[in-house]
Parts: C-alpha cells; structure tokens; sequence
C-alpha cells in the first residue's frame, strides 16, 4: 500500500482528496476547513470549491462508533480537531514567512541600487562644481596675463562701485555644499598614525628665514604655496619635490597667500599691495592697491570671482579679480580698529573679520555691509578665523591661548578649547569635508570635528608654526614654520 502525506500536515490522510488546481494531496476535513475561510488553494492561491476536490480511494480499516463526549477518544477526538488547527495555522505562516522574505529582498535590492545611484550623482556634481570653478575665473582672466611683467597692471581705490546681485553661490549648491563625507576621507584612527615623511628648508632665503603663510592649490593638493620673510612666494610641487615658480615683486615680507588654481596665486604684503600672479610666466599680472596699510588677509569667493581683504588700516575691501576693480570698501567706524583677519563663508554670502581688539564680527549681506553679529570672549588680538565646510560652525583664535566654537545657527559659543599657558595660535584650517580641525602655532594639533577630541600632535618645527593645510581627503597633512621649512606628513 502506498502511503501518502498530506500537503498541509505532513501526516498520512484518513480521508485523501486531491486537488485539481494545485495536484497536491490534502486531508478532506483539513482542506474543507481553509477552503470554508479563504476559498483557495493554500498552495498557490487559486479559487477552489469543494465540489472540485477528488477523493483518493484506500482501503481503510472500519472506523468505529463515534465515541461520547465523556469518553477518552472523545478527548482524542477534540485533541485532534485543535491539532487540525495548530496544522491550517502553521502553515499560514510558513507562506506568510516565505512572502515576507522575498518582499524584504526585492526591498533591499532597490535601496542597495539608489545608494549607489546616490553616490554616483554626488560624485558627478561635486566634479562638475569643481571645474565649473577652475574654469570661470581662469576665462576672467585671461586678458590681463597679457601684460607683460615688467609692466603691471596698477588698480587704485577709487569710487566705491555697487556690489551685483549674483555674488552668493545658488540655493542648491549651498543646500548640498559639505553634507556629505567623502569615502575616500581619511579615518580617525589612520590619521593618529600620520608621521613627518618629508621636509624641504630650501624654499625660502636662509639668510632672512622664516615661511609666512602657506596655501594649498584646491584642484591639485600636490601644489604648495608659501610665502616667506625673504618677500618671495614660491609655488613647490610635493609629487615632484622642486619648485615650479618663484614669484618676486613686493617689497616687504609676504605674511598672506592665496592660491586659486593651478597657474594664478595671490598673495599681500605690508607694503598695502595685493598680486596677482602668472605661475607659468613667474610674473604678476595685476597690483591691485585697495589699503593704505599693511595687509593682513585674504579671501577667496566661494564663485571664484571676488576677492576679500583685511588690513590694519582698518578697512576690509572687496574686489572684482576679472576687471581688478575695489568694488567696495568699509570701516567700521563704531570700533576704529586694525584688522587682522578676514574670511568668507563657504556660501559666499557673509564673511567675519577679526580685529587687533579681540572683536570678531560677522558681516552680513555684502551689498547691504550690515553686520549680522559679534562674537565676544576673546582677549587680545585676533590671529585667525576659520568657516567649516558645512557652514555651521566657525573657529576663531586669539593670542589668549584658546580657540573657541561657535555655532553660527544659533550665535553661541559652545566649544573653548584651552591650550597650554603662553601657546601662540597662528593658523585654524578645516579639511575640505568639515570632519577635522587644525590648529598650528607653538605645535600642531588636529581634533575631530563634533567630538573636539584631538587625535594628533606635531613638534617637528623647532620654531613657530604658522600654517597648516589638508590635502585631498586628508591623505596628508603639510606645515610650515619660522624654522624655514615646510614639512609634509602621513601615513
């Protein structure tokens, strides 16, 4: 005799009965019962009646009366009926079980393909934006690199000119600027690891030593650019290890450079000029004079078209890099104080300045000069200022041995970092993706951005420190020093 077992039950049928929908063998009392509630086929969820099913003749041993309620096969009878339950149950939520699986796979699937559509995009306008502004200052100008060198194009203050009204950036690039870390972006953990792997004290004059300012290319992290107490900058490229350019013509020490793209730098000087700089010609294309005093910062525009300057003659001036036009110029008056920084916001609409005061202000919109706030609580000068890349938080220092946060959504100071007696801040920097921050002066110190936990520590200049940069997804680190050296780190 063969023996059968039933699709529901996995247990030999008392009464078989076939189903012509799905060709699988149920028992009779068990399939009448789902078909009673679901009207179905439990296998494959086809209609089926009753009437369609097929009852399997066997031979089967003659049953016996049924027994009374008082009985033991009464309870055997009522313990059958609940295992009859127990069965129908079971196996709806094995094919519940079954359907879900395959729903949260298919679900998973989808969210793996956005993810990666997502980066991708992200990849792609973060490119695009990236040569969109290398190429449109690069166009702006092209016509004054025709100068010759020996005759420079000199810009005077003049009339204060009417600021335009495309100066800030697009609300779609300011809503996605510096919201995403990068995947290439160094780790925590690798970057406490990061050792000197080179340094080169030949840049400058060792006569008159000492690097003043130091700036990284944004396109290229492989150029450096310093500027020394010698009055030369010096464009060096790390991947090669020699200098591409030497840049003379101020006539005073070079404490602020700016590089822009990879063949026009700025710089300033003491002697109240700003250059504008042809790499490959070594020659300056433009002077634009826009102070009557020493110079002490530079900013570029998030655009690439406007250049912002501090001096301590106590104003900030805002110029047009393509025409070399001083498109305004301010004082605050209510202060009447030398300035001794300045700095744009990533999204080009606001910038801060800093003053010899210990006064940290936050100039709203450009067209309008409004101040938005001031920041107290420092004491004594102003030695830099720094926008993180998300555009919510700003690093400021002092010769107060501190450096403070702040949070520009709301206004307030709510990080102080207190460095040892007597530490002389000379430069904040924030890496390209906002995760870390740098402080270089009497040493050099990278913290973690949100945690403010410091992970790494340099004293390999033996005189003070005065700038610091990140490359390329922090991949590696670069200083430079009073000790005439600028020294390169990482793993």
């Amino acid at each position: 005799m063969v023996r059968m077992k039933t699709c529901i039950s996995n247990e030999v049928p008392e009464h078989p009965c076939v189903s012509p929908v799905s060709n699988q063998v149920f028992e009779r009392r068990l399939i009448e019962k789902y078909i009673a509630e679901n009207g179905t086929d439990p296998v494959n969820g086809q209609p089926l009646s009753e009437e369609q099913l097929i009852d399997i003749k066997v031979s089967h041993p003659i049953r016996p009366k049924p027994p009374s309620s008082t009985s033991i096969p009464a309870i055997l009878k009522a313990l059958q009926d609940e295992w009859d339950a127990v069965m129908l149950h079971s196996f709806t939520l094995r094919q519940q079980l079954q359907t879900t699986r395959q729903e949260l796979s298919h679900a998973l699937y989808q969210h793996d393909a956005a993810c990666r559509v997502i980066a991708r995009l992200t990849k792609e306008v973060t490119a695009a934006r990236e040569a969109l502004a290398t190429l449109k200052p690069q166009a702006g100008l092209a016509v004054p690199q025709a100068v010759p060198a020996s005759q420079p194009m000199t810009v005077g203050a003049g009339e204060s000119m009417e600021v335009g009204e495309q100066v800030g950036m697009t609300p779609d690039i300011i809503q996605k600027r510096g919201k995403t870390v990068p995947e290439e972006l160094v780790r925590a953990e690798d970057l406490s690891k990061y050792r000197q792997v080179a340094s080169h004290a030949g840049l400058h004059s060792a006569s008159i030593p000492g690097i003043l300012a130091l700036d990284l290319c944004p396109s290229d992290t492989s150029k450096v650019l310093t500027g020394g107490a010698d009055k030369n900058v010096v464009v060096f490229d790390k991947n090669a290890e020699h200098i591409i350019a030497t840049l003379k013509g101020h006539t005073r020490k070079s404490p602020v450079c700016l590089f822009m793209f990879q063949t026009v730098v700025f710089s300033a000087s003491p002697d109240s000029t700003i250059r504008i700089w042809s790499v490959p010609n070594s020659s300056c294309i433009q002077v634009v004079r826009a102070h009557e005093g020493p110079v002490t910062g530079l900013s570029l525009h998030a655009t690439g078209d406007y250049l912002l300057s501090a001096s301590e003659d106590q104003y900030w001036a805002f110029s047009d890099i393509q025409t070399g036009r001083i498109l305004t110029k301010v004082a605050d008056e209510s202060s009447a104080c030398a300035l001794t920084c300045a700095q744009f916001h990533p999204d080009g609409l606001i910038f801060g300045t800093g003053t010899v005061d210990s006064q940290i202000k936050d100039l709203g919109s450009l067209k309008e000069r409004t101040n938005v706030a001031n920041f107290p609580g420092h004491s004594g000068p102003i030695t830099s200022i720094a926008f993180s890349e998300n555009g919510y938080y700003l690093a400021t220092s002092a010769d107060d041995s501190s450096v403070k946060l702040w949070d520009l959504r709301k206004l307030k100071n709510f990080k102080t970092i207190q460095l040892d007696d007597n530490y002389e801040v000379k430069s904040l920097v924030f890496d390209q993706s906002g995760t870390y921050l740098a402080v270089a002066g009497s040493d050099i110190r990278i913290y973690v951005c949100k945690q403010w936990s410091e992970v790494l520590n340099f004293t390999e200049h033996s005189g003070i420190t005065t700038g610091v940069a990140f490359g390329q997804h922090a991949q590696f680190l670069t200083s430079s020093g009073m000790d005439r050296s600028l020294k390169f780190y990482s793993l």
